[in-house]
């Protein structure tokens, strides 16, 4: 009994004296600070100038949207495996089809059956004939596209 409570005595003697806790993380900790608030104010303006801040995700998404909003060119993705061309549009066909004809092409060449996009469809972009547009042509079938943009 007397052997136990030496070492128990011993253990805690050891504890208390070295500054290494065994249930304390292994990084650095910052020094408690007291619960009492203190309010100051600002010596100095605080100044509402714009810093550049990283951002990631859909904030970032968001912010490249609305630095877009002043400019008139068009910033589309780029895609590999699809060829883009300017065309005019000859005939309106049902279904949302046209038949365009491929600006610099030769007269020889056949039209090429156009659909509209999902975009232009969405949004109700109304396509007339004679109206220029810019089509994209899968690589596989060079007779037919979907229309991607109406030009003004």
């Amino acid at each position: 009994m007397m052997k136990l409570i030496l070492v128990l005595l011993s253990a805690m003697l050891c504890m208390s004296s070295t500054s290494v806790n065994a249930f304390a993380p292994s990084f650095p900790t910052a020094p408690v600070r007291s619960a009492t608030l203190q309010f100051t104010t600002p010596s100095a303006p605080i100044s509402t100038s714009a810093t550049s801040t990283t951002l990631f995700g859909k904030k970032a998404a968001r912010a490249q949207g609305n630095a877009r909003k002043g400019k008139s060119e068009r910033v589309k993705k780029v895609k590999d495996d699809v060829i883009e061309v300017e065309a005019t549009v000859i005939e309106s066909l049902p279904n949302a089809m046209f038949r365009c004809t491929i600006d610099g092409a030769p007269e020889t060449q056949e039209p090429v059956l156009a659909t509209i996009s999902g975009k232009i469809r969405k949004f109700f972009v109304k396509i007339l004939v004679g109206d220029k547009v810019t089509i994209e042509l899968s690589p596989y079938d060079l007779t037919r596209g979907r229309i991607t943009f109406r030009k003004r």
